[in-house]
C-alpha cells in the first residue's frame, strides 16, 4: 500500500515489484497480493492491455482514519477512549482538532 500510495498513477504488478526489489518476492506473491487487496477494496484496478493497473481505492488519511473509527467502535465506552485520546495527543494535534471540530460545528 506504502508504494501505491506514493505514486500519482496506478501501477502494474511488475511496476510494483520493480519498486519492492530489495525483498525477494515471486511475482506470482505479488500478484496475489494485490488481487487480495483488490477483492478487499482496498485497491482499484483497470485493464491495461494484458495487465491489470492497481490504485489504492482511498488516500492513506482516509484509511487511517477508517481504522481510528474502528478502532473506536471496539471500545464500550466511546466517551472514555475519545477523552483518553485527546489527553494523548500534542500541543499541535489538539489545536488541529479544536480547528477541524470548529469548522463542523461551522457548516
Amino acid at each position: 500500500m506504502d508504494i501505491l500510495w506514493a505514486q500519482s498513477g496506478a501501477l502494474t504488478a511488475r511496476e510494483v515489484g520493480r519498486l519492492i526489489a530489495d525483498r525477494d518476492l515471486a511475482p506470482t506473491t505479488i500478484m496475489t497480493v494485490l488481487d487480495r487487496l483488490t477483492r478487499k477494496g482496498f485497491l482499484e484496478r483497470t485493464r491495461d492491455g494484458r495487465a491489470w493497473r492497481y490504485a489504492p481505492a482511498a488516500t492513506r488519511d482516509a484509511y487511517v482514519a477508517e481504522l481510528m473509527l474502528e478502532a473506536l467502535d471496539m471500545t464500550g465506552d466511546r466517551s472514555a477512549a475519545l477523552t483518553r485520546f485527546a489527553q494523548a495527543v500534542s500541543g499541535r494535534e489538539a489545536e488541529i482538532l479544536r480547528r477541524a471540530l470548529t469548522e463542523l460545528e461551522d457548516e
